[in-house]
């Protein structure tokens, strides 16, 4: 087999791209909460009888709410690091670690998608 067929994706060269099924807002902090909708049938018996609302809100932390805005579609991971670093300085650090896991967390529970990854 060819060694360049071998070759794995590069983490930072990936595109993320915000998944349109959940919507999100700034809170008076500055703060990005993303929607998720409760559905299924245990969140359903849940909000009848134990009043939980149809809508839970994620509230990102500093690093998050400044990552998920630079989440375009168009700037890959090791753009938005550059402009992690610009704005957060040492305090981001270990940079890349936290962000590609961070990335990862988020593409787990669907709030993004990769737009160049390509299905196998």
């Amino acid at each position: 087999m060819d060694r360049s067929k071998k070759q794995k994706a590069n983490y930072l060269d990936y595109i993320p791209k915000q998944n349109v099924l959940f919507p999100y807002r700034e809170n008076e902090k500055g703060n990005v909460e993303i929607a998720r909708k409760n559905r299924g049938l245990f969140n359903r018996i849940a909000q009848l009888f134990f009043r939980r609302p149809k809508v839970s809100y994620i509230e990102l932390d500093v690093f998050g709410s400044f990552i998920w805005k630079q989440i375009d579609g168009k700037k890959d991971v090791y753009e938005i690091g550059k402009l992690v670093k610009a704005k957060f300085g040492q305090e981001a650090e270990p940079l890349y670690e936290r962000l590609t896991e961070f990335l990862h967390i988020l593409r787990s529970n669907e709030f993004i998608l990769y737009v160049n990854l390509q299905k196998k």
